[in-house]
């Protein structure tokens, strides 16, 4: 199988104002001169992390959703990100994944941030997703997700190959966010990527970044610091499947379902 060639877009967020957010998001794309088989945006990338989903909410097939399918056939990628979205009567924070085609699968994050309300807004999500793309077995979660190991767990019978959370993680708990992107990247033998957002929010939060890139040993690829930009790396599919037969611990995980999954 092939390598696969991934891009991230680090930015600030302009507060609420997703046409802002799409322009400048936009920029940064288009700074990436290579072919890149898949694009990964921040958590809530057209608003900031908000909890005013009656006012920003967007319809299923809304203008980011038309934005985000023009991205992927012009550059040949999937495009993932997540947005606020109203599907029927609920909220979600919802993570999109859209391929070139235009055809769209998504995962609602499923754990929201009780400290800081998301609970009470947005309505969690029940089932994780794992998309098959060129050859590669991928894993996205959402931000708060980074904390809960089982539901990050990879598959021991059909493993994924890059775990990957978009996220809105505060410069308060830093320490957390660089630790457990490793600790997921060694515990689940998967190159493993975390894209965070820079800058000061409209609840004066303030982010510093530090998306990377982590191979499945748990070392830095890529590591940004708090600058805004876009970095495009290859991950190499010989490298990953030579670690795992050399070291396969996978094969000695626990096997358990998820079950009884309760609905806030």
């Amino acid at each position: 199988m092939s390598d696969l060639t991934v891009s991230f877009v680090q930015t600030s967020l302009q507060w609420h104002d997703p046409h802002a957010n799409r322009q400048e998001l936009g920029r940064h794309i288009d700074e990436i001169s290579i072919p890149t088989d898949l694009i990964v945006l921040p958590e809530m990338f057209t608003t900031g992390f908000s909890m005013n989903a009656a006012a920003l909410a967007e319809p299923v097939d809304g203008p980011t959703t038309h934005w985000m399918r023009q991205l992927a056939a012009a550059r040949d990628a999937v495009v993932v990100g997540s947005l606020i979205i109203k599907d029927q009567e609920a909220y979600y924070n919802r993570l999109l994944w859209v391929r070139p085609d235009g055809s769209i699968s998504h995962y609602n994050k499923r754990h929201l941030f009780t400290m800081a309300g998301e609970h009470k807004v947005y309505t969690p999500g029940t089932e994780r997703l794992i998309e098959e793309w060129r050859g590669w077995r991928i894993c996205p979660l959402v931000c708060y997700d980074l904390r809960f190991p089982v539901w990050s767990r990879n598959p021991l019978d059909n493993p994924y190959d890059l775990l990957l959370y978009v996220a809105n993680w505060p410069a308060t708990r830093r320490t957390a966010w660089i630790t457990l992107l490793r600790a997921r990247a060694i515990e689940n033998l998967a190159y493993t990527m975390g894209v965070n957002c820079v800058g000061l929010d409209g609840n004066s939060q303030t982010y510093t970044g530090d998306s990377a890139l982590l191979d499945m040993r748990g070392e830095y690829l890529v590591e940004v610091g708090n600058q805004e930009t876009s970095i495009t790396r290859a991950l190499r599919r010989s490298e990953l499947e030579a670690f795992r037969e050399r070291f396969p611990a996978l094969h000695d995980g626990d096997h358990f379902e998820l079950q009884n999954l309760v609905l806030r």
